[in-house]
């Protein structure tokens, strides 16, 4: 989710369920060039695991250089293969890559080399049009050849936007291939993932929009509970999450709780204080105590991402025998993620 699986949201979604998350899609040729790229783009910690950092690519070079840059702090990378922006097709990201299985498959091959085996190579795609589905099976395949340690499947093609998904078509994927398929698309409550696993026969369940309104949905809530806003202001007052962010997060996840009314006041203010002030006073939020709210160790960002081998973070993380995702892991009956 472009703009909002950052940091603060994936350590809010890890309480209630969420059992692998997945950063924004991150430009990779941005990444490797501007150090300020990197410290806007990318944060983590040691809590954040485990982790896939998803990056916009278009050449074999960019992606394995941000690949490296990175493989210290996270669990794997993710080659986004499905983004239908107007902007991405044009520059030859996203779901342009459909178009150069070629491509697609020298990024995973050659990354797979350069990488150790530990470290997940996925990729996150679209079903190429309905006429050429056996090129969609063909294109997975190919993929999973190139040594892709799962993939990601939006059940909708490039052209289809309110479509319903087609669960079928994801289904037929992941029995054409042997690697774990994730299902993507319309997860709109718990209920709806219990069903996608059973109609698909994949591995996992990948929600983007419903999390948004409701980041407690792996844990069965049907809107998002209180306990929850009261979790995202503390997390954003320990970490000083700017003003935008913190706020437009509760904007989607008060869209079910706040009569109509009352969302439009909320919606329209403009700084911290006068949020946990609304907060306080609609739904009982206890403004945070600063002194309660002290960072662990554990919560410390690694965020300053140079080009250097990462010794000392590769030091921290191997203390973790669980640090990085294992086959095993992605072959458990039914994972959720975001």
């Amino acid at each position: 989710m472009v703009r909002y699986s950052k940091l603060e949201f994936r350590t809010l979604v890890r309480k209630y369920g969420c059992q692998l998350c997945f950063t924004p899609m991150i430009m990779a040729d941005s990444f490797i060039s501007s150090e300020k790229a990197r410290q806007n783009e990318f944060k983590t910690n040691l809590d954040d695991r485990p982790l896939i950092v998803q990056f916009g690519a278009n050449s074999v070079n960019d992606f394995l250089d941000a690949a490296e840059l990175v493989s210290p702090f996270c669990d794997g990378v993710d080659l986004n293969c499905g983004c239908p922006q107007r902007w991405a097709m044009k520059a030859g990201y996203g779901a342009n890559l459909l178009s150069r299985p070629h491509l697609i498959h020298d990024m995973i091959r050659q990354l797979k080399n350069r990488i150790p085996n530990r470290f997940s190579i996925s990729v996150k795609m679209r079903l190429k049009e309905r006429l050429s589905f056996s090129e969609t099976i063909e294109l997975c395949r190919d993929i999973e050849a190139a040594g892709a340690s799962f993939l990601t499947v939006h059940g909708r093609t490039l052209k289809q936007r309110k479509e319903p998904v087609d669960y079928d078509a994801i289904r037929h994927i992941a029995q054409s291939v042997q690697i774990p398929v994730i299902a993507n698309g319309d997860v709109k409550s718990y209920l709806d993932v219990d069903k996608i696993i059973k109609l698909t026969e994949c591995k996992g369940v990948m929600c983007a929009r419903s999390i948004l309104q409701n980041p407690a949905l792996y844990a069965c809530e049907r809107v998002t509970p209180t306990c929850c806003v009261q979790e995202w202001v503390n997390i954003c007052v320990r970490s000083q999450t700017p003003f935008q962010c913190f706020h437009h997060h509760l904007v989607f996840m008060l869209e079910k709780v706040l009569p109509k009314a009352k969302r439009r006041i909320f919606n329209q203010l403009t700084n911290i204080p006068d949020v946990i002030d609304f907060l306080s006073q609609h739904l009982n939020i206890v403004p945070p105590d600063l002194n309660e709210l002290k960072i662990t160790q554990s919560e410390i960002l690694y965020k300053n991402i140079k080009c250097d081998d990462g010794s000392y973070f590769k030091s921290k993380i191997e203390e973790d025998n669980s640090s990085h995702i294992s086959e095993d892991y992605l072959e458990d009956s039914c994972l959720t993620f975001l």
